[in-house]
């Protein structure tokens, strides 16, 4: 493996949640579970206070953005708020960052070459590649996270797209897919749940595209998603059934599986969740 191509190991099974829903004593709880990382999503600002909050309450947490969207946050501004955080908790932060959507920010263009010209900043100001991951779906763009940084962090697939990932990100790029789960045994019950959480990027292009790579037709993408989508995104069934299910991405190659809990006690999940996933790897 290249020098400084992979982070820290940071464990089988981390917990995905909107930055500003994470409470320290929280992450105090779920560092005590086993969950080795959490992962902020919803484009948390380029000062990145929430990532240092979690990280002053716990003492071996690993906390990563997924992501900082490059056309809110100033990269330059970005790379000073991660060596702040950094000094104070040395390789403790993986930066997450990518490129949002067009259907969403008004100054969307050229994909591609604004995350090369992001990363470049990110390089140029000293941010180093083992503690950057980008949001990848496509091949074009997982190329890129495995040349330019630690790896992908995958959001809305399953483990074909895992299996996939990892064929074109290579051995020794970080992978860290991010996956729904609900407790609940009645499928009709899991998917209310979980609709909410899917159909919105049923509207955003590069997730379509991505699932109809994925087998995915018309039928299954319509909103708000056929029962086939939502039950492949978002896994329901009981504590095994879920563990099994997600050990399925480690299968294929995954580093890490971000759990996001669709269920309102999200907290009550995870905890009786943990003692079946530390069983099983």
């Amino acid at each position: 493996m290249t020098e400084g191509a992979r982070t820290t190991n940071i464990g089988k099974f981390g917990v995905w949640r909107y930055y500003a829903g994470f409470e320290p004593g929280q992450a105090r709880e779920l560092e005590g579970l086993g969950y080795s990382a959490l992962w902020l999503g919803g484009s948390p600002p380029a000062d990145l206070p929430a990532v240092e909050a979690l990280l002053e309450e716990t003492e071996t947490l690993t906390v990563g953005t997924s992501i900082v969207n490059i056309w809110s946050a100033p990269a330059e501004q970005v790379a000073e708020s991660f060596h702040r955080i950094d000094r104070r908790f040395p390789g403790r932060f993986i930066l997450g960052f990518g490129a949002g959507h067009p259907e969403q920010d008004s100054d969307f263009r050229k994909p591609y070459d604004a995350l090369v010209d992001y990363v470049d900043v990110l390089d140029a100001n000293g941010v180093p590649k083992q503690q950057l991951a980008l949001a990848a779906l496509g091949p074009r763009v997982l190329k890129l996270a495995a040349d330019r940084t630690a790896g992908a962090l995958p959001y809305l697939v399953t483990a074909e797209h895992t299996r996939q990932a990892r064929e074109i990100l290579g051995p020794d790029a970080l992978l860290v897919p991010e996956h729904k789960i609900s407790f609940s045994a009645d499928p009709v019950q899991a998917r209310l749940t979980a609709r909410p959480r899917t159909e919105f990027y049923l509207n955003l292009r590069n997730y379509v595209a991505n699932l109809r790579r994925l087998g995915f037709d018309d039928e299954d993408l319509t909103p708000p998603g056929s029962d086939r989508l939502i039950d492949a995104l978002a896994l329901h069934g009981t504590a095994e059934q879920i563990a099994d299910a997600l050990i399925e991405h480690l299968k294929a190659g995954a580093d890490q599986v971000a759990i996001q809990v669709t269920d309102e006690d999200h907290i009550g999940v995870l905890r009786a969740l943990a003692p079946v996933l530390a069983a099983r790897v």
